[in-house]
């Protein structure tokens, strides 16, 4: 979503609390996120086998992973273009409802990765998210010309992840070098566009008032901000994580 270019200085307090609340809807996604995921993966086995949520998720050809999978995308997509239309709960609720659905999916990784490892890489997407977003907010440099490449590559990254599904879904196996080339290019873009979206953010904060617009804006921001620290640290994680 594009956000409007600020027209009107408003006084520090309303810019700082419009970019507080942000981060805030974004934390307490994250917080969501990972309650689910934890849940989740505690219930998928039981005695050593697959209990039937298990089954339904990562049994035979994981249908109900990408049942919910394609929904994360499908709730990406509604939100981002009903969202001048539709309420500030409902925003926010659909907002939520995408953190419970991703943390349902997000359960592979405890099956995946050791509790330490995944516990190290999402701290060390914590220090770089956060490094970034004080370099996004601060720099006088404009990003707009960088984050339309860094779109560009990210479009990129979704063909190549398609064609890896397609080998792994036609085979069985990935393509290992393919595998680390996009956790690198995840890495680099992910990094980039966390700058890029809270440049963004703090742009928009100019003008923001407290009206019922902008805390929707508030909400689209906060789940693209989302969406840079998780697939952050998805991608430090398949270059690091240390497997079961």
């Amino acid at each position: 979503m594009n956000f409007a270019t600020p027209s009107i200085s408003l006084p520090q307090t309303e810019k700082s609390a419009f970019i507080a609340k942000t981060y805030g809807w974004m934390a307490l996604a994250l917080l969501v996120s990972a309650a689910v995921s934890f849940l989740t993966a505690a219930s998928i086995f039981s005695g050593g086998k697959l209990t039937p949520f298990g089954s339904f998720l990562f049994g035979g050809r994981g249908i109900g992973f990408w049942v919910f999978a394609i929904a994360e995308i499908a709730l990406v997509w509604w939100l981002s273009a009903s969202i001048r239309k539709i309420s500030v709960r409902a925003a926010a609720v659909a907002f939520f409802a995408y953190s419970v659905i991703n943390g349902i999916t997000l359960s592979s990784i405890f099956i995946v990765y050791q509790i330490g490892s995944v516990a190290s890489c999402f701290f060390g997407a914590s220090a770089m998210f956060a490094a970034m977003s004080v370099y996004g907010a601060k720099t006088r440099r404009d990003l707009t010309t960088v984050g339309k490449y860094l779109t560009m590559a990210l479009l990129g990254i979704v063909v190549a992840n398609l064609v890896q599904l397609l080998v792994c879904a036609f085979t069985g196996r990935t393509i290992t070098f393919l595998d680390f080339i996009l956790s690198v290019a995840g890495v680099v873009v992910f990094t980039g566009l966390t700058a890029y979206d809270t440049q963004k953010l703090v742009n928009v904060a100019e003008n923001a008032n407290g009206g019922d617009d902008y805390r929707k804006i508030s909400i689209v921001a906060a789940l693209e901000l989302y969406l840079d620290f998780i697939n952050l640290f998805l991608s430090i994680l398949r270059l690091f994580g240390k497997r079961r």
